[in-house]
Order: C-alpha cells, then structure tokens, then sequence
C-alpha cells in the first residue's frame, strides 16, 4: 500500500484528479466558465510542451518547429472528422501518424546538423507549413480558417466539460506513459546523448537512431496537441502556428523546469493561464489590451535570471530551506 501510495506516478494521477474536478466546481459558480476554456489552453499545450522536453531536456536537441507541426495535427483532424466523416479516434491517430512521419523525415535531413543550424532547419520547416496552410484552401479554409467540433465518441457528441475531462485523463495518460518511456534503456541514452554525444558513440548508441526517436516523439506531442487544440477551441486559423508559438513552447519548458513531467504543467500554466486567469483581471493591466501579456513577459524574464533550474522545484527547494533553518535553531 505504501508503494503505491508513494509512487512517482502519485502526483500525476492527484493533478488529474483536480482538473477533472474544475467543471464540477466552476458550475457550483467558484471559477468562471472562461477558466475551464483556460485550463484546457494550459493541458493541450502542456501535452505539446512534455514532448518538446523529451527533445530539448533529455535529448539536447532544439527544435523551433513545433508550431508547424501543431498545425498539421490540427488541420488533420478537423478535416478527416469534419470533411470526411471519419470517426473521432481515427482521425486523431491519423493526425499523429501523418506529421510524426514527416518529423522523421525532416529529422533524417536535419539531425545530422545540430545547434543553432537545427534550429534554422527546423523553424524553415515550419514556416513552409504556415505558408501552405493559408494556400491550401480546401484542406484548411485558407485565411478563414476551419472549424471543427467537439469529440463524437460511438455516436455520443462531448460537450465542453466532457472534452475538458477527456483531455485530463489524456495529459495524464501521456505523462505515466513519458516517465516510463525516459526511465527505459532508451531514456538514458537520451540523457548520455545530451552529456557527450562522444561518450554515447563510444558505449555503441546509435546517434542518428536515438535523435530520430526523441524528433519522432516530440512531433508525435506536437501534432496531438494540435489536434486537441482544433476540438477544444474548435477553431484554427493559420497565423496562430508562427515562431511566436514555438518559442511560447519552448519558454513553457525553460520556466517549468527542462528534464522534468511536471515542468511543462507549471511553465504552461505562466505562460499561458496567469495572463488569461490573473494579470487580465487586474485594475489598469487588465484594462489596457496587450499589458497582461507584456507583464507575463517580465515575469518569465524574471523567473530565467534569478530561478533558471525552473518552478517545478520550487516547493523541494522551500522545504530543503526550513530543513536548514529548523537545524540551524
């Protein structure tokens, strides 16, 4: 009993239960019903932001682009469920499927750069998706974008609150599933890869294998999170997969915490609840348009500089610090 109560997987399953709960609450009229459609913002990014980590944190490896990839998941999925009929799980497994195996393929041209130049690559992949998206009208809607719906599950249509409570048993399904998958033989190659990528030669790791692995499984976040985006907002238009998303992404990580599940939650939440939740309901912030995001800004800058290990560790470093002044007395 106290394995299972103390188990790494605990305090996924504690935030699940949490956010599922928020519907319950905001109908008994504590939250607003905006905060849900916040909250759901923070998951499917957050789902988006612990795949990049498995690429930036563990592997190393700098990706900018993740918002090209969101796209395609995206459009994907609204068309195959919207356009062509197809059931809500086929089309989110084909929505997946489609853009990893394009990550690979770009990844297989690109990983064998890195640094600075991958980022280059990558960025120029993504901004010839944003270019088609606004060119292939009849796939995307061009510039008035497309519309979808909620998720249909055997004939039963989801609401709101239903989608919010799928994408919660989602987010931690994906991060049970991410944990296992960075304490495996492949998740220490991984962080060998990151450390020295001579020192991983010399003990037999295939670089290229091992690179293409962590692209595949970051696309693989990048185009689900993208498809989730297009059934919660149910709305996706082309210029909201630009740099500005991918380096949002990429700040979600850094302010979180890189080489951590939680991380991406915590970052997601700074990022993109506390403008939303917060700073937007404030006297004067809130007022002006744009303030609430320019104040967000600075506090992102501000937790870099003075806590770059990221917020997630806050509360072991508050108790380590009272551990020292209780020893101290």
């Amino acid at each position: 009993m106290k394995k299972i109560i103390f188990s790494r997987y605990t305090k996924y399953i504690l935030l699940g239960v949490v956010l599922a709960l928020m519907p319950t609450i905001q109908q008994m009229g504590f939250i607003r019903s905006a905060t849900i459609t916040t909250f759901g913002t923070i998951i499917f990014y957050a789902v988006v932001a612990i795949g990049l980590n498995v690429l930036l944190g563990y592997s190393g490896l700098i990706s900018l682009g993740t918002a090209g990839f969101m796209g395609l998941g995206a459009y994907l999925s609204t068309f195959l469920t919207e356009n062509l009929g197809l059931p809500f799980f086929v089309s989110i497994l084909l929505a997946v499927i489609v853009p990893t195996l394009a990550g690979i393929l770009v990844g297989l041209i690109s990983l064998r750069t890195q640094g600075m130049v991958l980022a280059i690559a990558t960025l120029a992949v993504a901004e010839v998706f944003r270019i088609k998206f606004t060119q292939w009208d009849a796939f995307t809607g061009g510039f008035s974008g497309a519309r979808a719906e909620f998720p249909t599950f055997f004939g039963f249509e989801f609401d709101r609150d239903m989608t919010f409570v799928f994408l919660t048993v989602l987010l931690v399904l994906l991060m049970i599933i991410t944990d296992n998958y960075i304490h495996s033989s492949v998740g220490r190659a991984f962080l060998t890869m990151r450390v020295s990528e001579a020192a991983a030669q010399a003990m037999g790791i295939n670089l290229l294998k091992y690179k293409l692995m962590a692209f595949a499984l970051a696309t693989a976040y990048a185009a689900l999170g993208g498809a989730l985006y297009a059934h919660f907002i149910r709305f996706s238009f082309p210029d909201s997969w630009n740099l500005g998303l991918s380096l949002q992404i990429v700040a979600v990580i850094v302010i979180g915490g890189l080489k951590t599940i939680m991380g991406p939650i915590v970052g997601s939440i700074i990022v993109f609840g506390v403008p939303a939740i917060i700073l937007s309901r404030l006297p004067v912030i809130g007022d002006v348009d744009g303030l609430a995001f320019i104040f967000n800004g600075v506090l992102i800058i501000i937790v870099v500089l003075f806590y770059p290990n990221g917020l997630v560790h806050i509360a072991t470093d508050v108790k380590k610090l009272f551990r020292k002044k209780r020893t101290e007395v």
